[in-house]
């Protein structure tokens, strides 16, 4: 089996599995915050690389980064939402957001260094948009099919976004490099099953974790032509991980 394969059917799923235990230990907002690290866009834009070469994947980087914003409009929609409707029809509202952004995001080529700035901005000041809701704490322990069924939908979404992004050129793929997986299957079963408070509390703390993925996709963009995969990629991750160490300083003030 190849390696990009048993990636996406192992890799990401587990990372699932392990946010869903986090939550259930520690609460949504540190779920919300570990789910937003590197890990489903990482390997993508790595296997974009390998299959397509460094400068492919540095465009696609771009798109990758802009897309941190649709993300953004994502789970604002889905938790306004919440506040009213019913889940299904909050996906509907989250998806139909983030399509909407990315559309206006895919003619919109600005400087790297304005587009960082422009997306932490957007992260810095995005936390005060969420509704207000009360702190949920843990949620109930789930049936035994519930973290199964996280990890099956995660591996089921990453196979089709991956499988379709491949032809959509180095700007659409690295937007849709960000397509809401883990969040899409997060938040749902988190909804199901501990209602729209904790939903809500999980999107915002992924806020809080898209800076060290900024980070990755800045480093990365920077690094891919001089030092090549095998060095860009080591460097951009390593990163990720100091920013991720940082915010989670900025998430314990909040």
């Amino acid at each position: 089996m190849p390696t990009i394969l048993v990636l996406k059917l192992l890799l990401v799923p587990s990372l699932i599995g392990a946010v869903t235990l986090a939550g259930r230990r520690w609460g949504a907002t540190i779920a919300g915050w570990l789910s937003a690290f590197p890990i489903v866009a990482g390997p993508i834009l790595f296997f974009i690389a390998m299959e397509r070469g460094v400068d492919f994947a540095r465009s696609a980087s771009e798109g990758t980064l802009a897309a941190v914003i649709a993300i953004l409009v994502f789970g604002l929609a889905y938790s306004w939402a919440a506040t009213r409707l019913r889940w299904h029809l909050c996906l509907l509202c989250g998806f139909f957001a983030y399509a909407v952004a990315v559309s206006a995001l895919t003619g919109w080529i600005p400087p790297l260094a304005l587009l960082f700035a422009l997306v932490v901005t957007a992260l810095y000041f995005s936390p005060a948009l969420f509704p207000v809701t009360p702190d949920t704490g843990k949620p109930p322990r789930a049936g035994n099919f519930d973290l199964p069924m996280r990890m099956g939908t995660g591996a089921l979404l990453v196979l089709s976004v991956t499988y379709f992004a491949a032809a959509l050129g180095p700007r659409l793929s690295g937007l849709f490099a960000m397509f809401p997986v883990m969040g899409t299957v997060l938040v749902v079963f988190s909804h199901r099953s501990a209602g729209h408070g904790f939903a809500i509390h999980l999107l915002r703390g992924m806020v809080y974790g898209w800076y060290s993925f900024a980070t990755f996709c800045v480093v990365l963009n920077l690094s891919l032509v001089p030092l090549g995969i095998a060095g860009s990629f080591p460097l951009a991750l390593a990163a990720a991980v100091i920013v991720q160490i940082v915010s989670r300083r900025l998430l314990q003030k909040k």
